[in-house]
């Protein structure tokens, strides 16, 4: 006798009110998060919405009276300009984020400069070896401040004051009093002076939008697995549409012939310290928003003496903040030498540390601790970059740049001291 079998139930055409249903939902879902974030911003928590908006209005502004400004060749300028005090105010951001300062950053990367040029050009090292040693004098740096801070208790602005002004002076006994040190590693001048290929340049956007998609992806499969609303998934096609959107004219403006002589030589792609700031911005916000040393950071930025209690150890993440943050100035004077084709006694000195301070304050990075991202170094050295760039083109002097550039900077401040004050009072 054979068994009966059950007749397979056919399929029902999906009532039309189900995706009815699933987009009134996704609605609901985006003006929450609208709602939510239009809170957060009368909270004052602004983010890096005030270093975006400057950024769009200096850019319309400066393309409104100087049209030079939107071209191809100045787009690749702008990029490396900035480079090097991106670099240096990314490291700064994690300090920011204890409530302290590091004010001699910037002639660190003067030091760890003049070791890297010494080592190339009269021992004859490779560029990876020297580079390596460079960077490794910015993580010993890092820990001599940091001890002293953390351990000894001597206030950071002290410490690193003192080292503002003894790190001139390795440079000059370095540097023989002045000497110039012309850098011929032809690896560490491309660093800051090539280009990728165009077709490498797309390879790297592509790869690019598909990492940050795939992020997202893999953060709103967590958040509904921990039983947390994930975001909306038209949010997330807007996030990654527009990221891929905004590269890909990046990409096509850059690709396209810079040079003004293309018989002596062609000039176009991606410059190569793109994918270098790109790679130090990944790694940081990793570090920021995906560990527990992160979270440390912050803990330790908003209240140090509970986050003692909480058992954190405070003191070494102290000592680490400072030891990123030399490191990182390392890189920048890596960039600076790369750029500049040599090392001399203001490499790192100058206005180097003011704009990096100013970088990572402008994008949005609180002066008072536990709040900032490693993005807002990026978003407020473009800004930097802008001012001094579309300043240039305009025709005005070094004195009125540093002006404007100082306001911009009170006024980042003001805004930050105001949305912390408002936030205190909610």
């Amino acid at each position: 006798m054979t068994a009966a079998v059950a007749p397979e139930k056919p399929e029902l055409p999906r009532s039309p009110g189900t995706s009815k249903k699933n987009g009134a939902a996704e609605a609901a879902s985006l003006r929450s998060v609208a709602r939510n974030y239009v809170e957060r911003v009368r909270g004052g928590e602004l983010g890096a919405l005030p270093a975006v908006l400057g950024l769009i209005v200096l850019c319309v502004f400066f393309a409104a009276l100087r049209p030079v400004f939107l071209s191809e060749l100045n787009f690749a300028n702008l990029l490396t300009q900035g480079a090097g005090s991106i670099a240096i105010a990314m490291g700064l951001v994690f300090v920011l984020l204890l409530g302290e300062i590091d004010l001699s950053a910037g002639y660190a990367s003067g030091v760890c400069a003049a070791v890297l040029a010494i080592l190339l050009t009269d021992h004859g090292w490779p560029w990876y070896g020297a580079a390596g040693a460079a960077i490794l004098s910015g993580t010993v740096i890092g820990l001599l401040l940091g001890l002293l801070v953390a351990k000894v208790g001597i206030p950071s602005f002290v410490v690193t004051l003192a080292a503002f002004l003894g790190f001139q002076g390795i440079v000059l006994m370095l540097l023989k009093e002045g000497t110039n040190i012309s850098i011929r590693d032809q690896t560490i001048l491309a660093v800051a002076n090539n280009n990728l290929s165009p077709a490498l340049g797309w390879v790297l956007l592509a790869v690019s939008v598909g990492a940050y998609a795939a992020i997202q992806l893999r953060k709103n499969r967590n958040r509904r697995r921990r039983g947390l609303a994930p975001a909306p998934l038209t949010l997330l096609a807007v996030r990654i549409g527009g990221m891929a959107v905004l590269g890909a004219i990046a990409v096509h403006l850059l690709n396209q012939e810079r040079s003004r002589n293309v018989i002596v030589d062609s000039l176009k792609g991606v410059p190569i310290v793109v994918p270098v700031i790109a790679v130090l911005l990944v790694a940081g916000t990793f570090l920021l928003q995906r560990t527990s040393f992160g979270l440390h950071i912050y803990a330790v930025g908003g209240n140090a003496e509970a986050a003692r209690r909480a058992g954190i150890n405070v003191a070494a993440i102290r000592v680490s903040a400072f030891v990123i943050c030399s490191s990182l100035a390392a890189v920048g004077g890596i960039i600076a030498a790369s750029r500049g084709n040599s090392v001399d006694p203001n490499t790192g000195g100058s206005n180097v540390l003011l704009l990096a301070v100013g970088a990572a304050v402008i994008g949005g990075t609180s002066l008072f601790g536990g709040r900032g991202r490693v993005v807002d170094a990026v978003l407020g050295g473009m800004v930097v970059a802008v001012i001094q760039n579309g300043m240039g083109l305009m025709g005005y002097s070094s004195g009125v740049k540093y002006a404007v550039t100082g306001s911009v900077l009170l006024v980042a401040a003001g805004v930050d001291a105001l949305s912390r004050r408002r936030a205190v009072q909610r």
